[in-house]
């Protein structure tokens, strides 16, 4: 079996800055927003499809460069505070099964950001991006992908994420997938949503992944 982690929110607390980011940046042009309702509107969504979203509600464009110099704010937040999320490394590396990395960051943010919290040397070079493909995540693409790429049956994948959206692409690609619920970002009713988007389980804390992942693991023929 393999499994397959998603990134943001997963194995870093990065949702919660961006959020904070973005919350910030929208709300000095006049369209009120706080941090948690970005958080559970746009968790695991990409950017583009963010900023288009927000831009629609404000009634009016974007000014020129702001998604540049947003771009630049969030990079810089990210290289003085981003973390990885509590025990993941110490839970990943006692895994028995093989793993990788399927996020729907770009790549060159993507390796970046897992550098910054410590990380990346523990996926490379099984670190796969949207990026890679066609569709963004919830097109199952990613997922499909990583799992080409590392030789293993799609139905033979579990999937770790964090977003309605990434559990919708990783059930479209014909894998398991598991709900975390332990990064910073999460709001009340998340469990339920990844539920209702089909995640077979829950989790909170990364001391419990090598027992969820156990629990979805094939049967071993005697």
């Amino acid at each position: 079996m393999l499994v397959i982690f998603d990134c943001d929110g997963v194995l870093v607390d990065s949702e919660i800055l961006a959020a904070r980011a973005e919350a910030e940046a929208i709300s000095a042009l006049g369209l009120a927003i706080s941090t948690q309702e970005v958080c559970r509107r746009f968790a695991g969504m990409t950017t583009r499809e963010v900023w288009e979203t927000l831009e629609r509600e404000l009634g009016r464009p974007l000014p020129p460069g702001f998604l540049e110099a947003h771009t630049v704010q969030v990079r810089e937040l990210f290289a003085r505070e981003l973390q990885p999320i509590a025990g993941v490394r110490a839970a990943v590396s006692s895994l028995e099964h093989p793993y990788c990395v399927a996020s729907s960051t770009q790549m060159p943010s993507l390796v970046t950001n897992l550098g910054t919290a410590g990380l990346v040397d523990l996926f490379a070079p099984f670190i796969f991006s949207a990026s890679q493909v066609k569709r963004p995540k919830p097109a199952p693409d990613v997922f499909l992908f990583a799992a080409s790429q590392m030789g293993v049956d799609p139905a033979d994948c579990l999937v770790v994420e964090d977003s309605p959206t990434g559990v919708a692409a990783a059930r479209r690609a014909g894998m398991r997938v598991v709900g975390f619920t332990g990064g910073a970002h999460v709001t009340a009713g998340q469990g339920e949503r990844l539920r209702a988007a089909g995640a077979s389980a829950l989790f909170s804390t990364m001391r419990d992944l090598a027992d969820v992942v156990g629990r979805h693991a094939p049967a071993k023929v005697a």
